[in-house]
């Protein structure tokens, strides 16, 4: 039973109206949500569901289930009782941490186009975002948080559009990671465009435009083994405030 993923296609939509089809020990299943389940590298959404009569129940994350379901795992203390298939709820996403991951999932792109090598890891949260490049020359951490400002200060627009899997076979190029292969068996494959920058299948959420990421900054490069480069990113401000090492 297949969810309507609204984000695929509006990853600035916070809610919307959905009806509960299920209520079990995996989470709440809906027909439609604006929640994003956890893949990619990208953590999952948290929010609330508001019931009728206006109760909100807290949804911790979100994760993928089977056939195209999308689950929502309610916080641990969250009170179930009642909750019946049918009911109508409307779905709200926590938008300060659904932003974050737009806005650093979005940065990880232009890292990409920064480091022209493979990457073979990814991690996508609120706090923090880090590649994986599969190289082994030395990075600068000053020359890269320079070149992301450049990119971000260009204000690059981002879009996304869908090939069919033949294209994506026809080129392979288009894929960067080695560790996470783009969904194929659908007919089709999301591609995110950053105009003049970079173009790789990608079915994460990002923010319309690289102005909209504002000051990110490579926190730390490290040598996770003789062909791995870790590269690190956060947001200036929360750079700028952590405590001195």
């Amino acid at each position: 039973m297949s969810t309507v993923d609204l984000f695929r296609e509006d990853a600035q939509l916070r809610e919307c109206e959905a009806t509960l089809l299920r209520i079990d020990e995996r989470g709440l299943l809906l027909d439609r949500t604006v929640f994003y389940p956890q893949g990619g590298g990208q953590a999952g959404d948290a929010g609330t569901l508001t019931l009728p009569g206006g109760r909100e129940l807290r949804i911790a994350d979100t994760r993928k289930g089977e056939g195209g379901e999308i689950l929502h795992l309610p916080a641990p203390d969250q009170d179930l009782t009642g909750l019946d298939a049918g009911s109508p709820v409307t779905a709200r996403s926590d938008w300060q941490r659904r932003h974050a991951h737009m806005r650093f999932h979005t940065a990880t792109h232009l890292l990409c186009a920064l480091v022209p090598h493979p990457v073979d890891g990814c991690s996508i949260t609120a706090g923090y975002a880090r590649l994986d490049f599969h190289m082994t020359d030395a990075l600068d951490k000053e020359a890269l948080t320079a070149g992301i400002a450049r990119l971000v200060a260009e204000a690059h627009p981002v879009s996304h559009s869908w090939i069919s899997d033949e294209d994506l076979e026809a080129n392979p190029g288009l894929v960067r990671s080695m560790s996470v292969q783009p969904p194929r068996g659908t007919g089709r494959v999301r591609v995110l465009k950053i105009d003049g920058v970079d173009l790789q299948p990608c079915g994460g959420t990002h923010v319309g435009n690289t102005a909209e990421i504002g000051a990110v900054v490579v926190t730390k490069i490290e040598k996770k083994s003789a062909r791995t480069r870790r590269v690190v990113l956060g947001f200036a401000s929360d750079a700028a405030a952590a405590p001195a090492a």
